[in-house]
């Protein structure tokens, strides 16, 4: 408990404890009145001070005012009516301050499970300088700086390792409990917990655009973007607490009035003791609680299984979801591209990847890597021999290497380059290389499927998708490959990025009026694609900026089958909150009615309140438990 809850708890303690005492003091009148007084402020004053402020500011209609009228109006009946039965006022007040201590303490609880998990921001980093390690603030690292990682601590701003191995704890990032193996050369990612050795790092970010900053961002903002269902709630209370106020005045005046007019004794305390219970019963506080809480523990569920969800609308909008789109590359396969083949090539092996990585020698496209990779052998790309790079989208680049233009790419581009190329007949990506106008083979470049992806398509289907469909600029021959090894349902190949959007426009005009579709991209030069879609899910390359900007979802460890758990966590937090909304508004029906009829009284009044509150807590509470999802 912090000590606010500490506090409340002695409150709460003194009241009842005083509330016994008083019970057997003989004592009447006036000053049986005083005494309970006592307890009664102990323990509601706070409500009474918060009553008097929304009035004041002209926020009257909310729980502080309900039960402050509703309390201080039944001790008033008592008082007035002379019958010194004021443990009932006192009690409701108190077992209301039980429920709402429980409320906090649960909260809490659900706040530092969520918190623990994201507690990955760094105190502090080991700076580098003239030979001297120093311990300074994050922010005050630059770009280009050294800094040096114990075993033990984390990882503070993004970087490449420049001396040393180790493992690496990325749970708090991506869920994944096996730890990560990095050496010299490898990038590393601020979150991160270094396990074993000591690592010299070269920072390439600053603090404020490290993957950790971008993160704890993502999560600080995931509650201002409400879902349907928090909206709904935010509005019915507005109307409903004025609504039932009303109502209460009504139920205290009319009947008394109706029986005057009929000669029948007015039985003003009995009404008015009704419209106070009625007062009680009324408290929305489940509804406007458990709701929120629902959608928070959800975004931190799924926080915990290493998915990272922006707003409760897109946590709802997941569970809707029936149509699942996907890019190829870097989604479903891993990206590493490998040049397993040279064909058709007129020229030296070496001096036509010595043009092609050249040329693209500017680029960080994963075809590009693989190209540089590949000519590794023969050396590494000077770029101080090419000139007038131009980077065509969708087609590929051309560029002038050594005085000489040359042309690397797809079909396409040797077509709009006027130049007879010959296919390839083999499964992978073909890249075709013109020297000065002249065709000189290509390369046959491959990549590889991500080992869950055929099961990622599987679990989809189990959690209700009902159309999946591949997305890619590859060959045809290579898209249908890869396609019908997943079980994907259709493949659209030798798309620009303009023809993905377009793509995802007609998906959008055939699905159902309520259906949603998901767009899985990596976040890198999808972007248009997942900001058209209805919901974005990015593979966050474990710190892609691209990615979490861009997206709606970042599935932070890259791993498909991640997208079905995210669904099953989605739709679970929605029934959680649909149990909390039918429960609270049916039980608060059932009382309300009761109430007005006289067949409730304070202490089930307690019970519709702080009782049902406790209910729908211990049950919002539940959408964080993702274990076995």
């Amino acid at each position: 408990m912090n000590r606010k809850q500490k506090k409340m708890l002695i409150r709460i303690i003194i009241a009842a404890v005083l509330m016994i005492v008083l019970h057997f003091i003989p004592v009447t009148g006036v000053f049986r009145f005083l005494l309970y007084l006592i307890p009664y402020i102990v323990i509601g004053y706070n409500i009474l001070i918060n009553a008097f402020k929304g009035i004041i500011n002209g926020q009257v209609f909310d729980e502080n005012f309900l039960m402050a009228i509703a309390t201080g109006g039944a001790i008033a009946v008592a008082f007035a009516g002379k019958t010194d039965d004021y443990t009932e006022a006192v009690a409701v007040m108190l077992f209301y301050q039980i429920g709402e201590l429980f409320q906090s303490v649960a909260v809490g609880k659900s706040r530092k499970s969520i918190s623990a998990l994201m507690d990955i921001r760094p105190d502090y980093a080991n700076v580098e300088r003239d030979g001297e390690v120093e311990s300074v603030d994050p922010d005050e690292v630059g770009i280009g700086d050294v800094i040096v990682i114990n075993p033990g601590e984390k990882i503070p701003i993004d970087g490449v390792i420049e001396s040393g191995e180790s493992q690496l704890d990325t749970v708090a990032l991506t869920g994944e409990s096996i730890p990560r193996k990095v050496v010299t050369g490898d990038a590393v990612i601020s979150g991160c917990i270094n396990m074993t050795g000591v690592l010299r790092v070269k920072t390439t970010k600053e603090f404020g655009e490290s993957t950790v900053s971008k993160v704890l961002e993502l999560v600080e903002n995931a509650s201002s973007r409400k879902s349907r269902s928090e909206a709904f709630i935010t509005r019915f209370a507005r109307v409903y607490t004025p609504a039932v106020c009303i109502l209460a005045l009504l139920l205290a005046i009319t009947p008394p009035i109706v029986m005057l007019m009929i000669g029948k004794e007015a039985m003003w305390g009995t009404w008015i003791y009704r419209a106070l219970t009625f007062l009680v019963i009324s408290c929305p506080c489940a509804l406007v609680i458990s709701i929120p809480l629902s959608f928070f523990a959800g975004i931190g569920g799924a926080g915990k299984a290493g998915v990272l969800i922006k707003g409760s609308n897109y946590l709802e909008a997941l569970s809707k979801t029936k149509t699942v789109a996907f890019d190829k590359t870097g989604t479903m396969t891993k990206g590493v591209f490998e040049v397993n083949a040279i064909h058709h090539s007129t020229m030296d092996e070496g001096k036509l990847l010595y043009y092609a990585a050249h040329a693209e020698s500017a680029s960080s496209h994963p075809i590009a890597r693989s190209i540089i990779k590949a000519y590794a052998a023969y050396g590494s790309p000077d770029r101080s021999k090419v000139a007038d790079i131009e980077e065509i989208g969708g087609n590929g680049i051309t560029a002038v290497v050594d005085g000489v233009r040359v042309a690397v790419g797809n079909a396409r581009l040797m077509e709009s380059e006027g130049i007879e190329y010959k296919d390839c007949h083999k499964i992978g990506t073909v890249v075709h290389i013109a020297v000065d106008g002249k065709y000189e083979g290509h390369l046959l470049i491959s990549d590889v499927i991500k080992p869950t992806a055929g099961q990622a398509i599987a679990n989809l289907r189990k959690v209700g998708i009902t159309r999946t469909v591949m997305l890619t600029g590859d060959a045809k021959s290579v898209g249908e490959s890869v396609a019908g090894e997943l079980g994907i349902d259709e493949v659209r190949c030798e798309l620009l990025p303009a023809d993905k959007v377009s793509a995802v426009e007609e998906l959008l005009s055939s699905k159902g009026k309520n259906d949603i579709l998901a767009f899985v991209g990596d976040g890198i030069n999808d972007a248009p694609v997942l900001a058209r879609a209805d919901i974005g899910i990015a593979m966050g390359s474990l710190g892609s900026d691209a990615a979490i900007e861009a997206a709606d979802i970042v599935i932070m460890d890259d791993d498909p089958v991640k997208i079905a758990k995210a669904i099953r966590i989605s739709s679970k937090c929605m029934r959680i909150v649909y149990e909390n909304i039918y429960f609270a508004i049916g039980i608060k029906v059932i009382c309300l009615i009761l109430g007005a009829l006289g067949l409730a009284n304070m202490w089930l009044a307690v019970f519709a309140d702080v009782g049902v509150m406790i209910l729908a807590v211990l049950n919002a509470i539940r959408a964080l438990s993702v274990k076995d999802m």
